[in-house]
């Protein structure tokens, strides 16, 4: 028989790296992400709410522990990134935060303990949104959490509950700070402002101007993914992040340059969040130095990649 290293290198050999169990896989993170496993060698079994749509995916409802266990005798995966959550910060349902985020994590991780799963790798994903209004410039993970919002809540809490697992799962979190590109919903900010440059708009209507945040290529999230999926790197915290501020006006600027007019843009106070985070910039340091190689892409050329596939659409 076999030893496990000789059989990882048989499967290897065979461009069989393993199998992923991906929740969230019909997200705007999720495609990407499966595309970068699939391309690597990895077999991912999608995880989607609602019906699934082929051999490699399956229906996952994370709120249910029947549910979660059913799927983890049958798929008995070898790796979990576990990507489902719900993102949007102003959700209306603020016990959904909860229920979803943190109980629907928490059935993931026991049903996995229940079929006895020995997986390689789990990767948690967290969020940025747990520093809060940090105001020590880059944010390492080292930084006190100070989370503000529902949202930030539920993951800091799903956290704290993940890491009673470490002594027996090999798990690893993650905190992306923003990212974007094309497919990302129209309710969050850079979609928003694309597709008012795509469509011409004289005007726009937005928030605090002056907010920074950190934003990355979803392309770059994805490698990165794949990156802590491979590296020796259990029970770490790590930020997914660029390490570079922008402002939504140094944004809009850039978009005034490529979509080749100036627009009018006015703030409605509708829109100025009393808990809105100023300034959201991460270390990309411990990243850097666990994924060897992972270059950020320039939010320029981000955002040229979302206006002309808006355009060409």
């Amino acid at each position: 028989m076999a030893s496990p290293s000789d059989q990882a290198k048989a499967n290897s050999a065979a461009g069989q790296r393993g199998t992923v169990l991906l929740t969230g896989a019909n997200g705007f993170t999720g495609k990407y992400v499966r595309a970068e496993l699939e391309a690597a060698g990895y077999t991912v079994v999608g995880a989607v709410v609602g019906g699934s749509r082929g051999p490699h995916e399956v229906t996952l409802d994370i709120t249910s522990p029947d549910n979660c266990r059913r799927v983890m005798e049958r798929v008995r995966p070898d790796y979990l990134i576990h990507l489902a959550a719900i993102s949007f910060v102003q959700h209306a349902d603020a016990d959904a935060f909860y229920r979803v985020n943190v109980i629907g994590t928490m059935n993931l991780l026991q049903a996995m303990a229940d079929a006895k799963l020995s997986p390689r790798r789990l990767i948690i994903a967290s969020s940025a949104n747990v520093y809060g209004n940090a105001t020590a410039g880059v944010i390492a993970e080292s930084q006190p959490p100070q989370p503000v919002n529902h949202y930030a809540v539920s993951k800091l809490a799903m956290e704290f509950m993940v890491k009673t697992w470490n002594d027996r799962l090999p798990i690893v979190i993650t905190r992306p700070f923003n990212y974007t590109g094309v497919g990302q919903e129209p309710h969050f900010l850079v979609p928003k402002i694309m597709s008012h440059f795509v469509q011409r708009a004289p005007l726009i209507e937005l928030g605090n101007l002056d907010v920074e945040r950190d934003f990355s290529d979803v392309r770059m999230v994805a490698q990165a993914y794949r990156g802590l999926l491979e590296q020796d790197c259990a029970g770490q915290t790590v930020n997914i992040c660029s390490g570079r501020p922008f402002s939504l006006r140094a944004i809009l600027d850039t978009m005034q340059q490529i979509a080749g007019y100036q627009i009018d843009v006015r703030v409605n106070p509708a829109f100025v969040r009393q808990s809105e985070v100023k300034t959201l910039v991460g270390s990309p340091d411990r990243l850097r130095a666990l994924v060897p190689g992972l270059q950020p892409v320039p939010l320029e050329e981000t955002l040229r990649w979302m206006y002309e596939a808006g355009t060409a659409a």
